[in-house]
């Protein structure tokens, strides 16, 4: 295994995480790029900031809940990209140090999920909307793209770059071992060595050297060595991060080698805490989105949007108890697990670990359902949340078909409906080496 390989191997392992968008747009409660999409000035973004008070902020609970569904790894923003820090960073005054919450938030962050034995990240915005250096006029993603009043004509991007790099130096020196960080993101001719990308990793590898890192250093579309190219650059990234969507054939490079890899999505249709937004993803769809993940060979991060109070949304909780709920019983199916050797079923998914197959039946059939040119492979089958026995059987009328084999999702009945979880029945099928 290669040292790559050995470091990636938790990530792998995981597949499961939390992503936590939080910060001062909480208040506006309109989505993490209200400052952006309504073209805010610092000056009218600032009630916000001296508003920040969130006093049920309680990052125990919000690590119990990621614990109980089933998530081995959670992100939070350090800084997103309006500038505001959650930490305490020296080289700036606009942090939840100085607002009247006057608490480092990621540190206590990092403590509490550090505690339920969650790995822990840190998402760092690349752009800064508030630095005075950053280009405002003409940048396509600047609040005071349209005003040619913000002329950057004295900003000095190098002095910016200093200060970045600054804060980021400060998150890998001040808060322990850091198991990931998400750096967003890349965009028009900001990408890879402007933004001192090789310094960047150089410091990674000085002060966190098992660190992984998303691939959005480098821009997404690059073919100039990013992370799908036969020869990525060193600071391509440690895997690759489609955001809202499930790659069709999970994520491979230029030589058709599979690459780490996680979906990043949220739980409604928004990052940031936006009040009127409920359109929330059914438990259901999370868990069916997680096997598709998997059964890929990647992860799924799935982001919460915690209110001005610091506290994550009751629908939310619900949701991911639910999930922990399913997570409980069919956990051995997601960690550790990845693409199967046998194609797509029918009637729902394959993940695979070793020799034991993980049957993930999420639609009901008239009849048994059917492992499909498994032979005399299929040995020992079970129901995973319960252990309960599944038998093998066969259908005396059906001819020509050796290779398959069937049993039944559930003892007792003749069918497989109803499926005794609705949501994804998992059975557990233990495979004889091939001949």
């Amino acid at each position: 295994m290669s040292r790559d390989d050995q470091r990636t191997q938790w990530f792998r392992d995981s597949r499961f995480g939390m992503f936590i968008h939080w910060g001062l747009y909480a208040i506006p409660a309109r989505g993490e790029w209200v400052k952006n999409q309504e073209q805010l000035t610092d000056e009218q973004y600032q009630p916000y900031f001296d508003a920040f008070n969130p006093s049920r902020y309680d990052p125990r609970e919000w690590a119990r809940l990621a614990k109980h569904a089933g998530m081995k790894y959670a992100v939070l923003t350090a800084k997103h990209h309006d500038g505001f820090c959650l930490f305490d960073s020296a080289l700036t005054d606009y942090k939840a140090t100085n607002t009247p919450c006057g608490r480092d938030l990621v540190r206590e962050y990092l403590d509490a999920f550090r505690a339920e034995g969650i790995r822990v990240g840190l998402y760092y915005s690349l752009l800064d909307w508030r630095h005075p250096d950053y280009p405002h006029y003409g940048d396509s993603r600047h609040p005071a793209r349209n005003d040619p009043s913000q002329s950057n004509e004295h900003r000095d991007w190098n002095r910016y770059l200093a200060y970045m790099h600054g804060q980021i130096r400060e998150l890998l020196t001040n808060y322990g071992k850091l198991d990931l960080m998400w750096f967003d993101f890349s965009y028009d001719d900001l990408e890879g060595e402007a933004w001192g990308a090789s310094h960047i990793m150089e410091m990674i590898h000085q002060y966190q050297p098992d660190m992984l890192i998303d691939n959005r250093l480098e821009g997404s579309g690059s073919s100039r060595g990013s992370i799908v190219t036969a020869n990525p650059k060193p600071y391509a990234g440690d895997f690759t991060s489609p955001e809202q969507m499930v790659p069709p054939d999970g994520c491979l490079n230029d030589l058709g080698e599979p690459i780490p890899w996680e979906s990043c999505m949220t739980l409604n249709d928004h990052w940031g805490y936006f009040a009127g937004d409920t359109h929330y993803k059914s438990a259901r769809l999370v868990v069916r989105s997680l096997v598709e993940c998997v059964s890929k060979n990647g992860n799924l991060i799935v982001n919460v949007g915690p209110d001005a109070n610091g506290e994550i949304p009751a629908q939310a909780r619900q949701i991911l108890t639910e999930v922990g709920d399913w997570m409980r019983g069919n956990g051995e199916s997601i960690y550790g697990c990845g693409k199967a050797e046998y194609p797509k079923p029918e009637w729902g998914r394959y993940t695979q670990r070793g020799n034991t197959l993980y049957a993930h039946v999420m639609e009901e059939a008239v009849s048994a359902i059917c492992l499909q040119n498994m032979g005399k492979r299929a040995q020992t089958l079970c129901r995973l949340a319960d252990h309960s026995e599944v038998k093998l059987t066969r259908f005396w009328t059906l001819t020509g078909y050796d290779q398959h084999a069937f049993f039944f999702p559930y003892p007792g009945q003749a069918s497989s409906y109803p499926l005794p979880d609705e949501t994804d029945t998992v059975i557990s099928v233990k495979l004889a080496k091939e001949d």
